[in-house]
């Protein structure tokens, strides 16, 4: 597709999407300014953390710092009443996070330990089972719940920047730089995933599959947005970063393979090939650049490195947990 004939992905806000629950139909109806009554710390204590209805709630109050959602006024991104909300379903998100992690170990050794390739039969690798033996249409699916993430990619990791300072400022923005096209609006991550997309006949607008997107899709997103928006959890932020930056390029190397296999299209091979090689200098620089001189600093932050990275994982194996049975049988995962 030439630069004239491209739609924005981010080029206008997306529909609000449908209530899954209590938690979410609140939040919604609160945005259309249908009612002001929202729910108290009771009902955000009881929810399910990991579930499709305080998932979606915390996605939508999280949306409003980005995209926002058509017909929404922009001053409810600081309403007190919904930030009142938003920090008690962090709380009970972030409570369960921490008690579902392994925690004790050091930055280090969490580090290293996502470094190991998992065994091919662990059950929740999804970018060896397309690799391997994943459909077109299985392809099409990941990449559908994928953009919740992808088209907003490196923004989340963006807010950490100014609560950091001196070598980790300087690294964090070099990674930050590259994500953002280096200077070419045509090479933003983002875009390259909406060039994706459209290789694979789907609709790349912002936020389109949102409504499709099961609550394991929606938590390794939320995630991004609660350490990225609280200056305290800035270390979780970096743990969760290098994450993704250590484990992207082996997992990318096999999804560029993937799309060669099943015939997806030269824009959906080159995301993947692009961070090849980028994720691989990434690595480096944020465990040596990033991590480091931030732990030299500020080594009080290390159990908070160490929660990124282990959540990170923790929510990307409950994502591979339910695509891959799904995809096995022949099912798709989307919610409709």
């Amino acid at each position: 597709m030439t630069a004239s004939a491209y739609q924005e992905a981010r080029g206008a806000s997306p529909e609000l999407p449908l209530p899954r629950g209590e938690l979410s139909c609140a939040v919604l109806s609160a945005l259309r300014q249908e009612t002001r009554t929202l729910p108290g710390t009771r009902t955000t204590a009881a929810a399910d953390p990991y579930g499709d209805d305080l998932q979606l709630a915390l996605y939508v109050l999280y949306e409003l710092h980005y995209q926002g959602f058509r017909g929404v006024p922009d001053d409810r991104e600081w309403a007190p009443d919904l930030l009142r909300l938003r920090r008690g379903l962090e709380s009970r998100f972030l409570a369960a996070l921490r008690d579902d992690v392994p925690g004790a170990a050091g930055a280090r050794d969490a580090l290293a330990e996502i470094l190991v390739e998992p065994p091919a039969d662990d059950g929740t690798s999804v970018s060896r089972h397309l690799q391997r033996e994943g459909r077109l249409w299985q392809v099409r699916e990941y990449a559908a719940l994928r953009s919740l993430y992808h088209l907003k990619e490196a923004d989340p990791h963006a807010w950490v920047i100014p609560r950091l300072h001196g070598r980790a400022k300087a690294g964090m923005v070099a990674v930050e730089y590259d994500e953002f096209g280096a200077g070419r609006g045509e090479d933003v991550h983002a875009r390259l995933f909406a060039d994706l997309m459209d290789d694979l006949g789907l609709d790349h607008t912002y936020g389109h599959y949102l409504d499709a997107a099961p609550a394991q899709a929606l938590a390794p997103v939320t995630v991004m947005s609660l350490f990225g928006l609280h200056r305290a959890l800035r270390g979780a932020l970096i743990g969760h970063f290098a994450t993704v930056e250590a484990t992207s390029s082996p997992a990318s190397q096999r999804l560029a393979r993937a799309m060669r296999r099943t015939g997806a299209g030269p824009a959906a091979e080159r995301f993947y090939d692009e961070h090849v090689e980028a994720d691989a200098v990434h690595e480096q620089v944020v465990r040596h650049d990033v991590v480091d001189p931030l732990l030299a600093a500020e080594p009080h932050l290390e159990p908070d490195v160490v929660l990124g990275v282990q959540a990170t994982v923790l929510l990307e194996d409950r994502l591979g947990r339910l695509l891959l049975p799904a995809w096995r049988s022949d099912r798709s995962a989307l919610r409709h």
